[in-house]
């Protein structure tokens, strides 16, 4: 199940305002002295805080409704046990957790959950803050809301039944206003696969290659060979020029207030560590700079439905990336690109939009010619690699197109692993399986690909030419041949071959 939590702002009156505000400050009083004991006495079990703090809780604030207590001893469980978690991996330096703000649970029963799943348009929620209010009722205030488009997308999909709202409501607070957080669990589509999309991360861009299934497996494929090569092109992401622009600005700021930290024999506090610091670099917009590009290129990668391949990175790339790199300044640029980041966002936007990801092999990629199987030399541009055979190639191009032939029938994924394994000497892998195509993507891309094969051959007639037929008869003994078919095992005249699928789940598992 994938979840999307959508804010809607509350129309608060000024009762309800000043009743929110008291319930807030009693919600976190509780949380801080929960999580402090947990973290002192290392009790993390949320029924285990219960026993020990709801009676407690409920004869020191008996206006608050018993649910919101039982709410905040089970936030403080998880607020106690990622700050354990934390300081176990010596990420913090505090003895206990600082709660500064906190968003109030309002579980199925303290809110008119029913009521408002049930409703075809839904523009207010009752909420019951307290036990007993005035006038009688039973604490029970209805609030109207500020609807907008995101929420209205979602709940078209719960009207379809493509989604589920989880019965538990979150309100919060932000500059002075109130907000419901919903929180909608959606059902991974099932869409048809349209086009194979392979995507390489680099420091400032993300190189894109997008190889559409139907026009490359029917009849426009077999007139005009254009369909068979990928589309290459760029998205720019600049996050080194971001690390590069904040760490300048960092500095500036550490400069400043370097007067005002100096010690008695010259020497300087540790800026990084003081409040003023802090207090000035937590206004840089850089966390959601690089939140608004990752979410970018994700909803770039996943517009319509396709088999999306990206490369094995592993838990933290950036550590066997930064080997052998002795400069900081690059060091710490690859530190701040979020490879992980768009590989995350990238797989959840996949679920969601009914793309399926497969990840292949990292080995290797952006050094192979994609045309011609041959090693890539080294030039003066670390971009631009030189290919034996006479042309210059795109490493980054070069990448994404060696990860597209990977998942291509008989003669490409056949040449990318046995012919490079004979020209490489790649000894070390002779009697494995073939670790650059996973079996699942075998067996999910044979049967993507017969049910769009075409069934007659194709002609050897290129799209905007003549007929490759000898002038004045096919007989002469000076006319040259038709390029040789792929099936009797030598390689055709031609440099992008014309994909088939009929052997392709055989051929892979040998």
């Amino acid at each position: 199940m994938l979840r999307r939590a959508v804010a809607v702002e509350l129309e608060v009156v000024k009762e309800l305002n000043r009743l929110l505000y008291s319930v807030e400050a009693m919600y976190l009083n509780i949380i801080r002295e929960v999580v402090e004991y947990a973290v002192t006495n290392n009790v993390t079990n949320p029924t285990q805080l219960q026993r020990l703090f709801y009676s407690k809780y409920r004869q020191k604030y008996p206006s608050l409704n018993s649910q919101l207590v039982i709410q905040a001893i089970r936030q403080s469980s998880e607020i106690a046990k990622s700050f354990i978690e934390r300081r176990r991996k010596g990420l913090v330096d505090k003895p206990y957790s600082e709660v500064k703000a906190v968003s109030i649970r309002f579980v199925e029963t303290t809110w008119s959950y029913e009521k408002f799943a049930s409703s075809i348009a839904p523009v207010r929620i009752v909420i019951s803050p307290i036990s007993t209010g005035k006038r009688g009722k039973s604490g029970r205030f209805e609030v109207w809301l500020r609807l907008h488009k995101r929420f209205w997308q979602y709940w078209w999909r719960v009207l379809n039944g493509e989604a589920e709202l989880a019965s538990t409501l979150i309100v919060k607070r932000r500059l002075n206003r109130w907000y419901a957080v919903f929180i909608f669990e959606l059902k991974p589509r099932e869409e048809e696969l349209k086009s194979i999309v392979a995507f390489d991360i680099n420091e400032n861009t993300v190189a894109v290659g997008k190889l559409d299934i139907k026009t490359t497996v029917n009849k426009v494929a077999k007139w005009n060979k254009q369909y068979l090569t990928p589309q290459l092109y760029m998205i720019r992401t600049d996050f080194g020029r971001l690390a590069r622009r904040y760490e300048r600005i960092r500095n500036a700021i550490i400069e400043r207030l370097k007067p005002h930290f100096t010690l008695p024999n010259g020497k300087f506090v540790n800026i990084a560590n003081t409040r003023e610091y802090r207090k000035v670099v937590k206004r840089l917009r850089e966390k959601d700079r690089k939140v608004g590009r990752v979410r970018h290129v994700a909803n770039e990668l996943t517009k319509t439905p396709g088999i999306i391949v990206t490369e094995e990175l592993g838990d933290n790339p950036q550590e066997s990336m930064i080997n052998g790199i002795g400069k900081d300044e690059v060091r710490h640029r690859i530190k701040q690109t979020p490879f992980k980041s768009i590989e995350e966002a990238v797989e959840d936007k996949a679920l969601e939009h009914g793309s399926k990801i497969f990840r292949v092999s990292s080995y290797r990629n952006s050094r192979v010619c994609p045309i011609h199987l041959t090693r890539l030399e080294e030039t003066d541009d670390w971009h631009t690699l030189y290919c034996p055979r006479g042309h210059y190639v795109n490493r980054d191009y070069a990448s994404v197109t060696n990860m597209t032939w990977k998942l291509t029938p008989e003669a490409w994924s056949k040449g990318v692993w046995w012919d490079l394994r004979k020209r490489m000497d790649w000894g070390e892998y002779e009697g494995e399986s073939n670790p650059l195509v996973p079996h699942p993507i075998v067996q999910y891309l044979w049967y993507v690909l017969m049910i769009f094969m075409a069934s007659e051959e194709s002609p050897a007639v290129l799209a905007r030419g003549s007929p490759m037929n000898p002038a004045r008869g096919a007989n002469e003994s000076w006319a040259r041949k038709p390029p040789t078919p792929l099936r009797t095992g030598r390689r055709p005249a031609y440099t992008t071959p014309q994909p088939t699928c009929t052997h392709l789940a055989p051929s892979l598992a040998s």
